[in-house]
């Protein structure tokens, strides 16, 4: 893997930051703290780069940037604390699925009971309820596990048996015995290492590790200039260390997390579970670095006034989204330990070999 800066990553970054900055953030203390979808004030600032064309491939016509570009526009969304309008139109086109869904569900990968799939003529039959990336959608792009490998079911909204509520955060769609077809799936949720499931958690973990810097930055700019009994935050040792392991944990997520999207591109042969280790890594430091942010902040913390109430938010609704961080390093481990019994099967000797000294 190679460390060194890439300038045409470093410009996408800064032409992100610098359209982010202009979209207005939702700074209430009640309801949604983002407005997300393929319809929310993000997707002006991605048409403009035109971000629908990082990860196509060059002869498709895109500009084949790969995924470490789709990751960096993950992190980027997260650390402005602003709706996530990429991650499913980047996985409806992996799969040649519709733009504009909302991608609901996947909360319930690899292991979740949210919904079940009831075998019918034809398809199935859902019933349960899931969380949505956006309530408004008129298609939900669904994970549905049909006994064999999971698959992405597209469910139009006014679907039969399909009530979304969108008054919650984050929003949920509830089915009901709502029928779909083997005609509406969009693709298989394999365990590639490199197919769409793979590539959209790591695109989630990139928005995790958003999430906690953009919270971390909060922390430590509130620590250089707040006051307690005539000293600043930063210079007291309860909360400039907390702040400063903080950081490590930051890098060592980001390292995990651009490694993952590098392999993916470079070595699609040595991915393994590098992309479920780095949700797992990440979801995990989304919620203790966030957490430790709001408490070197204090009470302001949860107030409009820093506006980390919606990174807190964020965390909270994000981190499980797209699978328990324990189910998904239970995955990593139950992998580890299958790779080290083939290694060692392969240095054993066969049955009925004779030993030499």
């Amino acid at each position: 893997m190679d460390l060194t800066p890439d300038p045409l990553a470093v410009q996408l970054r800064r032409a992100l930051r610098a359209g982010l900055a202009g979209v207005p953030a939702r700074t209430g203390l009640h309801g949604a703290p983002v407005t997300d979808g393929a319809f929310g004030p993000t997707r002006a600032v991605l048409d403009a780069l035109g971000a629908a064309d990082f990860e196509r491939p060059a002869t498709a016509g895109g500009l084949g940037l790969g995924l470490t570009a789709g990751v960096l526009v993950g992190e980027e969304l997260g650390r402005a604390a602003r709706g996530n309008s990429y991650r499913a139109d980047a996985m409806a086109a992996s799969l040649g699925g519709p733009a504009g869904a909302a991608l609901a569900g996947l909360e319930a990968l690899p292991a979740g009971t949210g919904l079940t799939a009831a075998p019918r003529a034809g398809g199935w039959e859902l019933t349960g309820t899931v969380t949505v990336d956006d309530a408004g959608a008129g298609t939900f792009l669904v994970a549905v596990g049909t006994g064999e490998q999971p698959v992405l079911v597209a469910v139009p909204r006014d679907a039969a048996g399909v009530r979304v509520e969108a008054g919650t955060w984050p929003p949920a769609a509830r089915f009901e015995a709502t029928p779909v077809t083997a005609a509406d799936v969009v693709g298989t949720l394999d365990d590639s290492p490199t197919g769409p499931l793979a590539r959209a958690r790591l695109r989630q973990a990139a928005y995790l590790l958003g999430i906690a810097d953009g919270a971390h930055r909060v922390a430590v700019g509130y620590a250089g200039f707040r006051r307690q009994s005539g000293t600043l935050l930063r210079d007291l040792p309860a909360v400039s260390f907390p702040l400063a392991r903080a950081m490590v944990a930051l890098r060592a997520t980001r390292a995990a997390v651009y490694r993952g999207a590098w392999l993916v591109d470079h070595e699609p042969e040595a991915v393994g579970t590098a992309p479920v280790a780095a949700l797992a890594m990440a979801a995990e430091t989304a919620r203790d670095v966030v957490r430790l942010s709001m408490q070197s902040c204090g009470v302001r913390a949860m107030t409009a006034e820093l506006g980390l109430h919606r990174y807190f938010r964020l965390a909270a609704a994000e981190s499980g989204r797209y699978g328990d961080p324990a189910a998904l390093w239970r995955t990593v481990g139950a992998e580890r330990m299958r790779t080290a019994r083939r290694a060692a099967a392969g240095r054993e000797l066969p049955v009925g070999a004779t030993a030499w000294p």
